[in-house]
Order: structure tokens, then C-alpha cells, then sequence
């Protein structure tokens, strides 16, 4: 009856609620042509919970876009949309004539991040550095039970008030890395309202285990394809040995695939690697030493309590989803990764499994509601981007995705790291994006 008389409530008060819309409109400072405004959405969509959040919001001023809204879509989870506007030219040059290019800061980001000062201390803008326990237990005590309502679900229905407040029928996305899964799950819960995906650096609408195996896998197949054989491979599996340090060795290479995707230029990899294996470890270090200096960022460009919020309800783990116990937990990803054939973790071990910094961010992450699943097919036209030495969002996902939308297409761009459309030093991706956008 409670329950009953909740539901009614929350109802009322979503069929009360004003239609959404921009606030506060004025000139983007330093962007010419696009005009800066705030939408207003609740904390709580269902209206259960009071509160509301505000998101910056910047929009190309025209009024004339023959191919209607194009929303370019942030990744992290953590980082915020409008200073993509930098990007912009790069992103979608081509595209802009024809679209009317928005962009917008998605809750608990930018302006409105969720700052958990230890947590963001000891990831910055990482993924997969393992944090320390306490860092993220404290983040989510002082969240509270408002980390609830910061999943993709809720990002879902900003977005919907979003396309309501531009008052566009229809939508096309552009969705970068966290952005993908963002955009994949609008358009499962939104298939009218979306003309047009694209997908850039890819994480699949299932999520993911956190265990990291196709970022190890894609480890083993970037290096030999950088080396030409398993040279590489083998020698950071010894070093992996040696020093028992899989998990700050995959989030040096993962950081790498982004800053230099060649792996020679910004740091010889390969000559490290061969070294260290071969008892000399102080180019290696030099190299953790630098990467672990470029993962230095501020909450409100990469929100480690944003992307904690997030992730952990968003995915499913060893150990089930969000509100599996405490007590269980260390159990069941022991037993998991137990389970795990070593082919499929090479060049890595056991413990780069259990200890990377997605497991290590979620496993003592309060019990949480979790996302909901998705559910369905994807039916809209897609174009998926993948770089081969991408070891954030690994090809392996692009193709997991790309199996999943019937009549999509997968440009595989050689040689390119993450973010194809904004960082790849060929046009052949963004080649690929105008002729789908405006073809």
C-alpha cells in the first residue's frame, strides 16, 4: 500500500513537472557561434527523490541544420561535454554546415562534479590504476545515497529532457568511448527519437566483467603487432613476473595507446620492456614514473566519484551487480578469476586480473541500486569506429558491439589509439564519419 501510494505520488509529480527547457542562454566564451545555456533536470527522474542538478549546455547558434541536431557525446564516465567545443572543428568540421552541432556537460561532471578528493588523488583520470580501499570507501560515504542517481539510466533521461528542451523530433549521436555506451543505451531506450549512431572507441551496451581480459588480450596482440612478433609480448610477460606489477604495467600501456599509440615515439616501449626483462629496469620506471604523471587531473575534467557512481551500478561483476554484499564479494572474483584460462589473460597474470583499478574501484563501492540491463536490438544506422592499438575501448569490443546492430558498420582504422575521430593521426575515420553523416 505504501509502495502503491509512492508510485502515485512520483507519478503526479512527473505529470506537474514543467516541460523542460535552456536556461540562462549567452555567447560561449571563446566560441564563436555557439551560444552557452543551463538545463535543469531532476535528481530523481521518477520524482521519488527532490532535487534537481543543473548542466551546462552549449549549442551551435544557427537555426539552419538541414540534418537537425547532432549531439556529440563526452566519455570517462567523468568527463564533461562542453570542452569538447575545442575539438569541435576536428570532431565534426565537416559535419557543422549541415547539422546543428550541441555538446553538454552529463551530471555529476564539469562544473557539477562529484569530487571525492583521495579517490580523485590516486586515479586522476585513469581507469584501471588500482586506488586504495579506504579512498573509495570514504567517496562513497560522503555520496551518500545520492550515488544512486548517477548511472547511465539517469544520463538516459537527461538526455531525453534534453532533446525535449532543443526541441528536436529526432537526434543523431556521436558518442566517444563511455559516450558509445551512453548513446547505445539511449537509442535502445529512445529508437524513434535517434536517426543516426556513431560510435567512437567503443564500450559494448552489456558492459563489461571488469576482469580487464580483452584489454589483456588486445595487450598481447598491439605489441606484436608493434614488434612484429611475440617478442614484446613475452618479455612484458616476464617483466610481469619479475615485479608482480600487472595491474600499474596495463594502466601505463592502456595510457600510452592514447598519448602514443605508436609506442616508440613519446617512449620507446619496446626497448624498455626488452631491458627490464633483461635486469635493467630504469627505463621502465622512467616510463610508469611519466605515465603516472600524465593520469594527474582535477574532478571537474575526470570525476573518479562520477565514474565510480557510474561504473559499479553500470556493470556486472564476478561478485553479481551493485548490491551484492560486502561479505561476498572477495569470494566470488577469487573464484572467478581462478576459473579464467591463462591463454586469455597473456601477457598478464592472475593478480592483474583481481587488482586492476576497475575491480579495485568497485569492490568495496558501498551496495549501491545497480543500472538496469539492457534489453533489445539495436535498429538504427551505426557506424562503429575502432583503432587497432586502442587499449582503453580494444577492437574486441568494437566487433562485440558491431555483432549486436543488425546492418551496422565497423571502419577499423590501422595503427590509431583511442578517440579515432579527435586523435588519429589518419583521416580515414573521420573520412568515414562525414560520408555516413552526410552521404
Amino acid at each position: 500500500m505504501l509502495f502503491g501510494a509512492a508510485a502515485l505520488l512520483a507519478t503526479t509529480a512527473m505529470l506537474a513537472a514543467p516541460p523542460p527547457k535552456l536556461t540562462g542562454a549567452h555567447p560561449c566564451p571563446g566560441h564563436a557561434g555557439f551560444t552557452c545555456s543551463t538545463l535543469i533536470v531532476p535528481l530523481d527522474h521518477s520524482g521519488r527523490r527532490p532535487g534537481t542538478l543543473r548542466l551546462a549546455v552549449a549549442a551551435a547558434k544557427h537555426a539552419k541544420a538541414p540534418r537537425g541536431v547532432l549531439l556529440l557525446i563526452a566519455g570517462g564516465p567523468g568527463q564533461p561535454g562542453v570542452p569538447l567545443l575545442d575539438r569541435v572543428e576536428r570532431i565534426a568540421g565537416r559535419e557543422r554546415k549541415a547539422y546543428r552541432v550541441v555538446v553538454y556537460d552529463q551530471r555529476g561532471t564539469g562544473a557539477g562534479a562529484l569530487d571525492c578528493p583521495a579517490l580523485q588523488d590516486a586515479m586522476g583520470s585513469s581507469d584501471l590504476a588500482p586506488p586504495p580501499a579506504p579512498a573509495v570507501r570514504a567517496c562513497a560515504t560522503a555520496l551518500g545515497a545520492r550515488r544512486a542517481y548517477f548511472g547511465t539510466d539517469d544520463v538516459v533521461a537527461d538526455m531525453e529532457s534534453l532533446r525535449e528542451a532543443l526541441g528536436a523530433a529526432r537526434w543523431t549521436l556521436d558518442g566517444v568511448s563511455y559516450g558509445t555506451f551512453v548513446a547505445e543505451r539511449y537509442a535502445l531506450g529512445h529508437p524513434s527519437h535517434v536517426a543516426r549512431l556513431v560510435l567512437d572507441s567503443v564500450v559494448p551496451q552489456t558492459g563489461d566483467s571488469g576482469l580487464t581480459l580483452a584489454e589483456a588480450h588486445a595487450v598481447g596482440r598491439v605489441l606484436r603487432d608493434v614488434c612484429g612478433s611475440n617478442t614484446c609480448g613475452n618479455d612484458l610477460a616476464t617483466v610481469v613476473r619479475k615485479r608482480h606489477d600487472g595491474p600499474q604495467l596495463l594502466d601505463a600501456l592502456t595510457l600510452d595507446s592514447i598519448v602514443d599509440p605508436t609506442y616508440t615515439s613519446a617512449f620507446d616501449v619496446p626497448d624498455a620492456l626488452a631491458r627490464a626483462a633483461h635486469g635493467d629496469p630504469s627505463g621502465l620506471e622512467q616510463f610508469l614514473s611519466t605515465t603516472e604523471g600524465w593520469n594527474a587531473a582535477p574532478a571537474d575534467e575526470l570525476s573518479q566519484g562520477l565514474h565510480a557512481s557510474a561504473l559499479c551500478a553500470d556493470w556486472r561483476f564476478p561478485w553479481g551487480s551493485s548490491e551484492a554484499p560486502l561479505t561476498v564479494r572477495d569470494g566470488k572474483l577469487a573464484r572467478a578469476v581462478a576459473a579464467v584460462p591463462a591463454a586469455r589473460f597473456w601477457p598478464f597474470d592472475r593478480a592483474t586480473l583481481a587488482g586492476n583499478g576497475i575491480v579495485r574501484q568497485c569492490l568495496p563501492w558501498a551496495p549501491t541500486a545497480p543500472t538496469p540491463a539492457a534489453r533489445g536490438t539495436i535498429h538504427v544506422p551505426t557506424l562503429l569506429l575502432s583503432g587497432t592499438h586502442d587499449l582503453s575501448t580494444p577492437l574486441e569490443w568494437a566487433r562485440q558491439e558491431a555483432a549486436l546492430i543488425p546492418g551496422s558498420r565497423l571502419v577499423v582504422v590501422p595503427g590509431a589509439g583511442h578517440s579515432v575521430q579527435s586523435r588519429a593521426a589518419s583521416d580515414a575515420g573521420r573520412a568515414a564519419v562525414a560520408r555516413f553523416l552526410l552521404g
